[in-house]
């Protein structure tokens, strides 16, 4: 007969049995048998300082590993803060677990103190969520929820555990499988599909390859470098797909889209064949939907088939993971080329110097100043001290762009953003996230103003746990891309974008004990940074950068894509 346990205990050891190595929360009243589990246990628990963080943090261990990331909150206010990081975990694909304390079962729809229906209010911003009502059932629903986030298109699973199931007695039995009737996954793509992909590739005159975020998830970085190389064809990757394909590799143009380059933009404009793996044509990349890649035909590979067609129609659509479609397609592109591959030769050059030429004309260069420090430099100077090894993580604004146009990442899950959902706060808490995922690695947390003064204290759990975080804080005293848009939009009606009356970041990080270093210049900038990394533990870089910098190019919103601002004539 198995040991007798609480259901608080029987949590704890569904979660080793998943590989959980820590999870990020904080402790509340319904919980607090879950943490007086937890006091002798070996699963660590990091506790950090709201419990939004607490998710954000899950999704930068997650994204940085590819294992799931596990948060904690208590219920009421604990588990409704949790919802923006779950809608962010969703929007990105994101394998994270959620688990939320709920009142006892007998107090469930009393309006009990702090009770909140977070069943329902998590309904839509999971890929799936859980009341767990009897201790009975917990086992079974904690496995299912760590086989669900992590299967199919990864995303957030919320499990909600009422105080008496926490406190309940019964014996644990070990689940030995998963069964989900309704829960289908299609993995391998299908065969005539993918033979017919390789036919249309070696038919395109100006193929081109639009690589996203679905081949990090799917462990295909491999396999995308394999395919490209075979065809030669120029590739980007989207702002969730960097590092899928090294930084430096001859074939990688940039990031495309609002803020990609004029040669990424403009080769996917022209294309008459666009690859896109693992993608879901947003907004952010297509521009104006009638104005993108007028001229393809489109491949669409994805493991979701309610991404096939949804914005943009596939001329042949794949549903499959992308690593084991690759795995079957570049074979057989391998196979036909020495048939096929010469027939278009002569276009396909004439493509690639085209995409050279535009490299040439519109670069994307970095701005250096000897008066002062510009954004785009100090970019430059994280890209070549971490050598495009380190682990960048970065709030959400223009810092973020610059970093996407200027770091270059040799390898997948070095590069970690909030894509979809754009939620200020993000960077801080996910590089600690990746930082407990990651010990090995050096982490740069890369931060405008405003969104840093939206996790600041978090500063305090990266001191308690002597993380040794690079903390560099792109201070412009504005909202920064709220600033632009309204210049370029709004007629320079800077309306409540302001936040010139920042405190002072190096006083307040030597406040929490983590040493604080100011940046002025150009001059300054090596120097610093030097430093920064010479220093075991944290450090603060505040970065005073110019005021009214602007990330460019830029594609005005309801523009295509070839439709940049910001580029030379």
């Amino acid at each position: 007969m198995p040991a007798l346990m609480s259901g608080a205990r029987m949590l704890l050891e569904c979660l080793v049995r998943e590989g959980v190595e820590c999870l990020f929360g904080y402790p509340g009243g319904v919980t607090l048998p879950f943490y007086d589990a937890m006091y002798d246990h070996p699963i660590r628990h990091v506790l950090v300082r709201h419990e939004q963080n607490a998710a954000f943090a899950a999704e930068g261990y997650a994204r940085a590993t590819g294992r799931v990331g596990v948060c904690c909150a208590t219920s009421g206010p604990g588990a409704t803060n949790l919802v923006t990081g779950l809608v962010d975990a969703m929007m990105d694909s994101i394998p994270i677990v959620a688990i939320t304390g709920q009142v006892s079962t007998k107090l469930i729809g009393s309006d009990a103190f702090q009770e909140a229906d977070t069943f329902g209010i998590t309904r839509s911003c999971t890929k799936h969520n859980y009341l767990v009502k009897t201790l009975a059932e917990l086992p079974q629903v904690i496995h299912e929820a760590f086989y669900v986030a992590s299967t199919g298109r990864p995303g957030p699973v919320l499990v909600d555990i009422p105080k008496d199931v926490f406190q309940g007695q019964g014996h644990y039995h070990p689940v030995s499988s998963i069964h989900l009737p309704g829960y289908k996954v299609y993995t391998e793509g299908h065969m005539g599909q993918i033979r017919r992909a390789a036919q249309m590739i070696w038919e395109s005159e100006r193929p081109f390859v639009y690589a996203g975020g679905g081949i990090v998830a799917a462990g295909a970085a491999a396999e995308l470098r394999e395919l490209v190389e075979i065809i030669d064809a120029p590739a980007v990757c989207t702002l969730m797909g960097l590092g899928a394909l090294p930084g430096d590799h001859p074939n990688f143009i940039s990031m495309p889209g609002m803020h990609g380059s004029y040669a990424a933009n403009m080769g996917m404009y022209s294309t008459d064949l666009l690859i896109a793996l693992g993608v879901r044509f947003d907004d952010r990349v297509t521009g104006r939907l009638s104005s993108f890649a007028p001229h393809a035909k489109v491949i669409h590979v994805d493991i979701d088939p309610a991404e096939i067609g949804k914005n943009r129609k596939a001329d042949l659509p794949i549903v499959g993971d992308v690593k084991r479609v690759l795995e079957r397609l570049n074979p057989l592109l391998r196979e036909l080329k020495p048939e096929l591959g010469e027939r278009k030769a002569a276009a396909r050059r004439a493509c690639w110097r085209q995409i050279r030429a535009w490299q040439q004309e519109h670069p994307l260069a970095p701005v250096f100043s000897d008066t002062e420090i510009k954004p785009q430099h100090v970019m430059v100077e994280i890209n070549r001290l971490s050598a495009g090894k380190a682990i960048v993580t970065a709030d959400v604004g223009q810092h973020q762009m610059w970093a996407a146009q200027f770091i270059r990442f040799s390898e997948p899950r070095q590069w970690i953003c909030s894509g979809g959902l754009g939620s200020m706060g993000f960077g801080l808490p996910a590089a600690i996230g990746a930082q407990f995922a990651r010990p090995d690695k050096l982490v740069f947390a890369v931060l405008g103003d405003g969104g840093f003064q939206m996790s600041v204290p978090e500063l305090s759990t990266i001191a308690s746990y002597g993380l040794p975080i690079k903390i560099v804080v792109v201070n412009n005293g504005y909202l920064g891309m709220v600033r632009q848009w309204q210049e370029l939009f709004y007629n320079e009606r800077y309306s409540e974008s302001i936040t010139s009356d920042v405190p002072d970041f190096v006083k307040l990080a030597e406040a929490y004990g983590i040493p604080g270093r100011r940046v002025d210049t150009e001059a300054d900038a090596e120097a610093v940074l030097r430093e920064a990394l010479r220093t075991p533990g944290p450090v603060l870089v505040d970065c005073r950068v110019p005021q009214g910098e602007n990330v460019y190019p830029m594609v005005p919103p309801g523009s295509g894509i070839h439709e940049m601002v910001g580029v030379k004539p």
